[in-house]
């Protein structure tokens, strides 16, 4: 199968069962995209499909055929990090590490969700149009409510948040 990955198109075989987390990691050997509870509940497997996250964990890679994959390898560009990248460093959104590239896709998403006006359980108002400066830390704690860390980083991951949003 063809499938687009980080901007570079791949051909890869696989059978019919093969998840993209292990697509990903074993066949391509990106490594960032991690394993945790091989049951969707964790978020450790986040991964962007067509620019929407899907866990990677619960995907079939035959049905990403002609795809766009984005994983956490692929959102630098020409060598600088991505402003959440950045942010998870500045603000310590981690400790062991082995949930952030979960974290900072779907952190992606929420900054992504945002600008494109979506508004969450948390929303106040639906009837308001919603943009990136609304978002507050209970929105983007209720957007990130599926990932998980064992570390507890989540008021640094936050404040990464928040920060990359523009709102601090």
């Amino acid at each position: 199968m063809s499938i687009e990955i980080n901007g570079k198109t791949e051909a890869i075989s696989v059978e019919p069962r093969t998840t993209l987390l292990e697509a990903l990691r074993e066949e391509l050997g990106l490594t960032g995209t991690k394993k945790g509870c091989d049951r969707g509940e964790c978020g450790a497997c986040t991964v962007h499909v067509d620019g929407r996250r899907v866990l990677s964990c619960m995907t079939l890679a035959a049905l990403q055929q002609g795809k766009q994959v984005t994983t956490v390898e692929g959102l630098e560009q020409e060598g600088e990090l991505h402003p959440l990248q950045a942010g998870f460093v500045e603000h310590d959104g981690f400790q062991c590490g082995f949930c952030t590239s979960g974290q900072i896709m779907s952190g992606v998403a929420v900054l992504d969700e945002a600008k494109a006006g979506w508004p969450s359980a948390a929303t106040e108002d639906v009837t308001k149009p919603f943009d990136a400066a609304d978002l507050s830390d209970e929105e983007i704690r209720e957007r990130m409510s599926g990932n998980l860390c064992r570390c507890a980083c989540y008021p640094n991951i936050v404040r990464a948040i928040a920060d990359a949003a523009g709102r601090r």
